[in-house]
């Protein structure tokens, strides 16, 4: 039963992976590039990638791509930003 659980964890482990490695590495409010930016450059709180890791950690990867890609595509100038918590189950 143990590794079935963890053969289903499998892919939500591999995701978030991917977001980490973005986030030390490219991303611009958490990486080393953020001394270009003290103040950061995400007008949401939490930021993009942190939704992301967290959504895919909660639902899924399933479940979890369209909340993130739909916060990626809410991120735009014309947007106010603000607040925008992870969603209960």
């Amino acid at each position: 039963m143990a590794f079935f659980k963890w053969f289903l964890m499998l892919p939500r482990r591999v995701v978030c992976t991917f977001i980490k490695f973005y986030q030390k590495t490219l991303s611009l409010d958490h990486g080393p590039l953020s001394k270009l930016s003290p103040i950061g450059v995400c007008k949401y709180h939490p930021t993009c990638s942190e939704y992301g890791y967290g959504i895919i950690m909660k639902f899924g990867v399933l479940r979890g791509t369209p909340f993130m890609f739909w916060r990626i595509l809410r991120c735009n100038p014309w947007s106010k930003g603000g607040f925008d918590p992870i969603p209960q189950k």
